[in-house]
């Protein structure tokens, strides 16, 4: 059972991949979700393509919970690095505000971030992206701290570009 199975995610992986092309991005706006903030809080994303090999991202999380309340704004640039037929390999870093509140007492900051990822391109489906990202980065606020970024596809981000 378990041998049938493997060859027909081989077969349908054989048949998608060989009708895929390299995705042309430029002057294209994506828009969607996405969730690489310390924070631990989901996005509204948007990503414009200003080059064939460069984009500008951002994204904006808001929750008004009482007395938890969070906020993250984020920008950033990011460069495509290695295109395969159906996913772009991209390379950058965003800069981003934060402000988390616990039991009234709140704490801004701001968080910076050196980033790797990835958009993956169904067949077919040439203006959804499923996005994945890791990396490091450093977060200010009572104090300083180093993290590693990894995120995989459905928790990094989902993308529509027009």
């Amino acid at each position: 059972m378990l041998k049938k199975v493997a060859l027909a995610l081989c077969l349908v992986t054989v048949i998608f991949a060989a009708q895929g092309e390299a995705k042309e991005l430029t002057n294209r706006l994506g828009v969607g979700v996405k969730s690489h903030s310390a924070l631990d809080l989901a996005q509204l994303a948007a990503v414009y393509y200003i080059a064939p090999d460069v984009s500008i991202s951002g994204g904006l999380g808001i929750d008004t919970q009482e007395d938890y309340s969070k906020f993250a704004f984020n920008a950033g640039i990011r460069r495509i690095v290695f295109k395969e037929d159906n996913m772009n390999f991209y390379m950058g870093g965003t800069l981003g505000i934060l402000n988390n509140e616990v039991a009234g007492d709140k704490e801004s900051g701001f968080e910076l971030n050196a980033l790797f990822g990835g958009e993956f391109f169904f067949t077919g489906l040439d203006s959804l992206a499923f996005t994945f990202e890791g990396g490091v980065g450093v977060i200010s606020g009572d104090n300083v701290r180093f993290r590693t970024i990894g995120d995989g596809p459905f928790s990094a981000g989902i993308i529509f570009y027009f």
